[in-house]
C-alpha cells in the first residue's frame, strides 16, 4: 500500500513534459503545473505564432503569461525527495516509445522488467513478482522484453511452437508436428537449440580464433608501419645530412679554386706590372740619351763636339719587346675546361647514383610482394654478377677466372695484409653487397674430402680465430649448405638440419632481402628446392663459400 501511495505521489508531482518529478515548478492560468524551464521551452516554439498554449488542456493565453514559483508544489517535491524515493529503480520508469511495457498494467504502462515465453506476455518489476515467488510460475521461462513474443504462436493453431522441423528448417507446434509436417523429422525446440548452441559454439571458436590471428597481423602490420615510417625518416636524415655535407664539400672547392685563381692572378699582374714599369724607365731614359745626342749634334763649335763627345755614357741592355713571348689567350681557360669536366663526371655519377637509388627505393615492398620464381628463367630475372674479395680471402684459397673461382692450395698466396681476411676458416666472401631480390649460382667440385660450403653472412662476421663465430653457419650471422659427395645439409647457429633432394654439381641461391627469404637449390633441368629459411635479415648480406683440400667452388656467370 506504501509503495502505491509513493508511486501515487510521484505521478501527481511529475511533470507532464519531462515525467520526471518537477523542478522549480510553475502553474499556468488553466491550473496545470510544469517545470519552469520545460514550459517556457514549449512556449518558445510557439513565440512566432504570438499565442501560447498549456500542453494538456490546450487553452490559449495571450500576450505570454509571466510565470511564478508554485511555492507548495517546490516544498511537497522537496519533502517527496527527502523520503529516498526519488532513486526509485529504474524498473518503475514508465515506458516510452523505444521500450517494452507491461502487459498487466493499466492507464499508463510501466516498462517491462522481463518476458515470460510460456505466458507470452511481459511484465514490470510489481507483476513480475509470481513468477519469482509462486511454484506454479517455476518451469516458465523468463527471458529480457521482448516485443516479438507473438512471433512465438503458431498462426494455423494458435499453439505455443516449441518443436522444430529439420526437414522444412522451421518451428512449428506440436498438431502442426502429427498434421501437416507428419512424418518429418521434428525435435523439440530445445534439442534442437542445443545442436544449434554447440556448432555456434564450435563457429565463435573458429571467429575469436580469426580474430586472434587478424589482431596478430594488424598488430604485425602496425609494426610494419613503424619499421617502414623509422627507417624511412633515417633514410632521409642521413641523406640530407650526406648531401648537406656533399654541398659543403663542394662549396669549399669552388671556394679554393676560387682562391687559388685569385692567388695566380695576382702573382701574374704583378710580374706583368713590374716588367712594364721596367720598360717605361727604359724608354724614359732613351728619351733622356736622345735628347742629349740630339744636342751634341746640334753643337755648331766642332772643338766642343769633339770635347763633349767622349763623355756620352754608353747606352744600357735593351729589355726590347720581341724578348717578350706572350702566351695565346688562354690564360684560365684550361681551368675553366677542367671543372667543366668535373661538372660533367660528378652529373655522370649522380645521375647513375640516381638510378640505382631508385632501384632501391622501388625493392621496398611490405605487402605487394611479387611470388617466389619457379622457373629457371624466372630465378635468371635476378641473376646477380659476383665476385670474391682478395681483401678477405683466406691465405690459402687461390682466386682465379677473374676472383670468380676458388681452389684450397696448400701454400699460402702473397696477400697483402688486411683486417678483414678470415685467418683459419677456408673462407672468402664477395665484394658485392646483396639486398633486394637476388640469385646467383656456384659451380661445385667436390675432391678426395669433398665439402664445399655455399653461404651468405653479414659482412660483421667475425674473420680472426678459427672459432664458430667464424665458421659459415656456426653464428647467427651466416647462412650455409654443405654440399658433400652425396647428400646436403643445412647449418645455422651452430645447428645442422639434414637436406634431401638430387646431388648436383649446380646451387642456385635466391635471395629475397625484405621478404627475408633465403632459398636454396638444386639446379639441373628443374628446379629442385633444397632448403627455404623465413626469417628478418637485418643488414645487407655477402655471398660466401668454404672449401676442403681438393675441392674448388666458381661463381657462375649467368649473364
Amino acid at each position: 500500500m506504501a509503495q502505491q501511495e509513493n508511486q501515487l505521489d510521484r505521478e501527481i508531482l511529475s511533470c507532464p513534459i519531462c515525467l520526471d518529478l518537477l523542478k522549480d515548478p510553475v502553474a499556468t492560468g488553466c491550473g496545470h503545473s510544469y517545470c519552469k524551464s520545460c514550459i517556457n521551452t514549449h512556449w518558445d516554439k510557439e513565440e512566432e505564432r504570438g499565442s501560447y498554449s498549456c500542453p494538456q488542456c490546450r487553452e490559449t493565453f495571450t500576450p505570454r503569461p509571466v510565470l511564478g514559483k508554485n511555492t507548495m508544489l517546490a516544498a511537497l517535491v522537496e519533502e517527496l525527495k527527502k523520503t529516498g524515493l526519488q532513486a526509485a529503480p529504474a524498473d518503475h520508469c514508465y515506458a516510452g516509445p523505444e521500450d517494452v511495457a507491461c502487459d498487466v498494467c493499466t492507464g499508463r504502462k510501466l516498462k517491462a522488467l522481463k518476458s515470460c515465453l510460456v505466458c507470452l506476455a511481459s511484465y514490470c518489476e510489481k507483476h513480475l513478482q509470481p513468477h519469482l515467488q509462486s511454484a506454479a510460475f517455476k518451469k516458465h521461462k523468463l527471458v529480457e522484453p521482448s516485443e516479438k513474443l507473438q512471433e512465438n504462436i503458431c498462426s494455423r493453431h494458435d499453439e505455443v511452437m516449441k518443436m522444430f522441423c529439420r526437414t522444412d528448417q522451421q518451428c512449428i507446434c506440436y498438431l502442426c508436428s502429427v498434421d501437416e509436417h507428419k512424418g518429418h523429422d521434428t525435435v523439440s525446440a530445445a534439442a534442437e537449440r542445443t545442436e544449434r548452441q554447440r556448432e555456434l559454439g564450435l563457429r565463435r571458436q573458429t571467429i575469436q580464433q580469426r580474430v586472434k590471428d587478424t589482431e596478430k597481423d594488424v598488430k604485425l602490420l602496425q609494426q610494419e608501419e613503424e619499421a617502414v615510417n623509422g627507417s624511412a625518416d633515417k633514410a632521409v636524415e642521413d641523406s640530407e645530412e650526406i648531401f648537406t655535407e656533399l654541398i659543403r664539400l663542394l662549396e669549399k672547392r669552388s671556394s679554393d679554386v676560387k682562391q687559388q685563381i685569385r692567388s695566380q692572378q695576382e702573382t701574374e699582374v704583378s710580374r706583368v706590372r713590374e716588367l712594364q714599369e721596367r720598360l717605361e724607365q727604359e724608354i724614359t731614359e732613351l728619351k733622356r740619351k736622345d735628347h742629349e745626342l740630339k744636342q751634341l749634334s746640334d753643337t755648331e763649335d766642332h772643338n766642343q763636339f769633339l770635347r763633349n763627345y767622349p763623355s756620352l755614357s754608353p747606352l744600357s741592355e735593351s729589355t726590347h719587346s720581341s724578348s717578350i713571348s706572350i702566351r695565346p689567350l688562354r690564360y684560365f681557360e684550361d681551368l675553366t675546361a677542367a671543372v667543366s669536366q668535373v661538372r660533367g663526371r660528378l652529373q655522370d655519377i649522380l645521375s647513375e647514383t640516381e638510378t640505382k637509388i631508385l632501384q632501391i627505393v622501388s625493392q621496398v615492398d611490405v605487402l605487394l610482394r611479387q611470388p617466389e620464381p619457379e622457373t629457371r628463367a624466372d630465378f635468371l630475372k635476378y641473376s646477380q654478377e659476383i665476385t670474391m674479395d682478395p681483401n678477405i680471402a683466406n691465405r690459402r684459397l687461390l682466386l682465379s677466372e677473374g676472383n670468380r673461382k676458388v681452389t684450397l692450395m696448400r701454400e699460402e698466396q702473397s696477400y697483402s695484409n688486411h683486417p678483414d681476411r678470415f685467418t683459419d676458416n677456408h673462407q672468402v666472401l664477395s665484394r658485392e653487397s646483396l639486398t633486394g631480390r637476388c640469385y646467383w649460382e656456384v659451380e661445385v667440385e667436390l675432391g678426395w674430402c669433398g665439402g664445399v660450403g655455399v653461404a651468405v653472412a653479414y659482412k660483421n662476421i667475425s674473420r680472426a680465430g678459427n672459432s664458430h663465430e667464424c665458421s659459415f653457419g656456426f653464428n647467427n650471422k651466416s647462412w650455409s649448405l654443405s654440399c658433400g659427395g652425396n647428400s646436403y645439409s643445412f647449418d645455422y647457429n651452430s645447428i645442422t638440419t639434414p637436406v634431401s633432394g638430387p646431388v648436383s654439381s649446380r646451387v642456385g641461391v635466391y635471395l629475397d632481402h625484405s621478404a627475408g627469404v633465403l632459398s636454396f637449390y638444386s639446379v639441373s633441368d628443374t628446379m629442385t628446392l633444397l632448403h627455404r629459411v623465413q626469417t628478418t635479415f637485418t643488414l645487407p648480406l655477402y655471398a660466401g663459400v668454404s672449401v676442403s683440400y681438393g675441392d674448388t667452388a666458381k661463381f657462375c656467370k649467368l649473364k
